[in-house]
């Protein structure tokens, strides 16, 4: 058996500090797994003077179909464990930003191993629809027959949700008091969650406690976190986690009808709506960062 090592050019992006490699599926990458567990790593991964981090949360793999009307962009996000997301709301931005680039479109199609989503580009705001959040147990999905809602895993009281992918969520005083790390792996792999779980938490912020002068009837505005599987561990932005932090604040009374709300994960603000019986949206900036070559390994026999 042969082994050939060659260069790729890759792209690096982000939405709200949610970073991601960019590989146009065109390329020959034969082991995905391999070449997101090595380039994501954020201590030897990928690093380049315009970033400030090295490594990403994943890789996107995105095959463009512009002969369609309008332009399609196939997506595969492989996360830095080597797995692939069914969805991803961030990763889905990042691929409308790409492909709007090449095209010159404002507005695209994106699919998903979760379905398809329609995006819409307004300069670095990218807009993605997300499809209907799910609380039915076969959907997220559970371990049972019954849905989950508010109710006390590995010591966490949650909310389970799919918005793409499965979400337990908290919504609790204030995120910044909990120890995620801590509570996080316990959740993410108990036994209700057959296919594992993201673990989300939100709290709302009172606009006359955080110092604003927005008026009574400003944009609703929840903080958020979020322990993503396949990360394993926080990420400084997560879109699916944001459109289940305001599903699970509406499910549980805390939000009304079809009000918009603003979601914050610490890597900056997120626009959300989860309209009745409709599909949620994930507004927000989807950046590129720079362009380079990457190695990966090609083994022949």
């Amino acid at each position: 058996m042969s082994v050939f090592h060659h260069q790729i050019p890759i792209e690096k992006y982000h939405g709200t500090g949610n970073d991601f490699i960019v590989v146009d599926a065109t390329e020959s990458v034969p082991d995905r797994p391999a070449f997101a567990t090595t380039h994501c790593d954020r201590e030897t991964g990928v690093s380049h003077e315009d970033s400030h981090r090295t490594g990403a949360d994943g890789v996107l793999f995105l095959s463009l179909e512009a002969r369609y009307s309008p332009p399609r962009v196939v997506m595969t996000l492989v996360q830095p464990d080597g797995s692939i997301a069914a969805m991803c709301g961030n990763g889905a931005r990042v691929a409308a930003a790409w492909a709007a680039e090449r095209t010159g479109a404002t507005a695209l199609m994106i699919d998903t191993p979760a379905g398809t989503r329609r995006a819409t580009i307004d300069g670095d705001d990218v807009t993605i629809e997300m499809g209907v959040p799910a609380f039915a147990p076969r959907a997220v999905p559970l371990s049972r027959n019954t849905e989950l809602i508010e109710e006390a895993v590995e010591g966490l009281s949650v909310t389970a949700v799919n918005t793409g992918v499965p979400h337990a969520v908290a919504l609790v005083d204030d995120v910044d008091t909990v120890d995620l790390d801590a509570v996080a792996p316990a959740v993410r792999y108990a036994d209700v969650f057959p296919e594992g779980a993201n673990v989300t938490l939100g709290s709302q912020v009172d606009p006359a406690a955080d110092g604003s002068d927005r008026d009574a009837d400003a944009t609703p505005r929840l903080r958020q976190r979020t322990y993503e599987r396949g990360v394993e561990g926080e990420t400084r932005s997560c879109g699916t986690g944001a459109v289940a932090v305001a599903a699970v604040a509406k499910r549980l009374g805390h939000l009304d009808g079809h009000d918009a709300v603003t979601v914050a994960p610490p890597g900056g603000d997120l626009r959300i709506t989860v309209p009745d019986g409709g599909s949620a949206t994930l507004a927000g900036p989807a950046e590129r960062e720079f362009e380079d070559e990457l190695e990966t390994v090609v083994r022949s026999t």
